[in-house]
């Protein structure tokens, strides 16, 4: 059963990658959520999902912050220092389940499904603007009580709100992770990167789309049994009119921002940063990597996975937690420039 678990969970994971791509810091300034859907996630996929959640030490937990109801996993000890993951757009918490299998053994780790994602509940007219979205995710970080030395991961756009995060709150970032993450970057050739246009053929309309989609996100998308696919993309395809909309919004403001804007944000971020890349990322090629690192003041050298595409954290979850654990085992030791005196700063 661990390795039919483990296969639908990656499918599961597909949900909201389809967007979790060339988004920028600000371009989706301006959107609101649609009304909620009646669409009921397949019993099959809320069990096993129940499944990987026990495995991976994770508890699913709710809590009421301002007009947002947050639903986010938990797992490890409290005592322990805390680890926020940031999923995708139009992700949810559960994309991180393979990883955080590693961390809670001895981190205290957090994972929320951001406003409008996954199970975490807004009203209709909330402003989802990656802004709007990092400031009620320090809400919520404040509400639990982790916000102090808090270390961040964020995967895909989650790494746009992750840098954002650690930009805007940098007395209380310990250390940031980025993985495939999102940006406006010079470097960055792909189709979708130059053009968010084509991100609409990586919408899930109809039954057969979500293998293709899968190899565009994947270097090597696992098999997955018959009816945990079909699930799947019956959730895909009910998502789909909503990511239609939010693609035209992305197509619209994508003209706006350029990269020097998102290296000036880069740019304020105090913390020690790691950046991870699959190689084969037909999502935002790999050369923005490097790019990233050239914007931040802390960063390592970019580990680079072969044979990964954009979803590191789905295909070499392993690996991912191996880079991971080291770095944050060091960066507990790291003191905050800002609030020690003794060191300059650049």
């Amino acid at each position: 059963m661990k390795g039919l678990h483990l296969t639908a969970q990656r499918i599961l994971q597909l949900a909201g990658l389809c967007l979790a791509c060339t988004t920028s810091i600000s371009s989706l300034a301006a959107q609101t959520t649609q009304p909620t859907s009646t669409f009921t996630t397949p019993y099959i996929l809320q069990d096993y999902l129940s499944q990987e959640r026990k495995a991976a030490g994770l508890v699913s937990k709710s809590i009421q912050v301002g007009n947002v109801k947050w639903t986010y996993n938990e797992g490890g000890s409290r005592s322990s220092p805390s680890i926020l993951l940031i999923h995708g757009l139009a992700g949810n918490r559960d994309n991180w389940n393979r990883v955080a299998h590693y961390l809670t053994p001895y981190y205290h780790v957090i994972i929320p499904d951001l406003p409008t994602n996954g199970d975490t509940q807004v009203p209709s007219d909330f402003d989802i603007s990656v802004p709007n979205v990092t400031e009620q995710l320090r809400q919520f970080v404040i509400k639990i009580d982790v916000e102090d030395k808090l270390n961040i991961a964020g995967h895909s756009l989650g790494g746009s709100i992750a840098t954002l995060y650690a930009s805007q709150f940098p007395f209380d970032t310990q250390s940031l992770f980025l993985i495939n993450s999102a940006g406006i970057y010079k470097k960055a050739n792909t189709i979708y990167s130059k053009d968010p246009y084509f991100l609409k053929n990586l919408i899930v309309s109809k039954p057969g789309d979500l293998d293709e989609v899968s190899h565009q996100l994947m270097q090597q998308p696992p098999n997955v049994p018959f009816k945990l696919k079909q699930a799947q993309e019956k959730v895909l395809i009910a998502q789909s009119p909503q990511t239609q909309k939010m693609i035209e919004q992305i197509i619209t403001l994508n003209r706006i921002y350029t990269p020097d804007s998102f290296a000036r944000l880069a740019g304020n971020v105090e913390a020690p940063t790691l950046i991870l890349w699959g190689k084969q990322d037909k999502i935002i090629n790999v050369e923005a990597a490097n790019e990233l690192k050239s914007l931040l003041k802390r960063a390592e050298a970019p580990v680079i996975l072969n044979n990964v595409g954009h979803m590191p954290i789905i295909e070499a979850d392993q690996e991912v937690a191996n880079h991971y654990l080291p770095f944050l085992a060091k960066s507990q030791k790291f003191i905050n420039p800002l609030t020690d005196k003794l060191i300059p700063l650049n």
